[in-house]
């Protein structure tokens, strides 16, 4: 069991490295902002992966962005498959990593708890 999570975090970092490179080539900073991918998750049976992925200068557009990637990720996969050294590249499915965002308001929260002072 533990080669096939080794091989799972290969292709895992494979996959995140190569896609970074192709959608920094294939999307336009001013339209969708800088995309940042945060993690792939690959399944064990290295058939299917999610691809986390943040924005920076993020114009709300999120939605719309999501459903370029998806509509992309069959030309990304081929794209990979292409530099890919095994038999079966997996199926990308990209979502919109709100972890960043998240902790952000966290931190918000707290220090606004924190420090009460400050408002009056």
């Amino acid at each position: 069991m533990p080669k096939e999570f080794g091989r799972n975090r290969r292709v895992a970092q494979f996959i995140k490295q190569e896609l970074s490179i192709l959608i920094q080539r294939e999307f336009p900073l001013s339209q969708f902002g800088m995309i940042t991918l945060t993690n792939v998750d690959v399944s064990p049976d290295l058939k299917n992966a999610i691809v986390y992925f943040t924005v920076l200068n993020n114009t709300d557009s999120n939605e719309m962005l999501v459903n370029e990637l998806n509509a992309q990720a069959g030309h990304f996969r081929h794209e990979i498959a292409i530099m890919m050294t095994s038999k079966g590249v997996p199926v990308l499915r990209f979502k919109y990593d709100e972890s960043i965002e998240r902790a952000q308001r966290l931190t918000d929260i707290i220090e606004s708890v924190s420090h009460p002072e400050d408002d009056k």
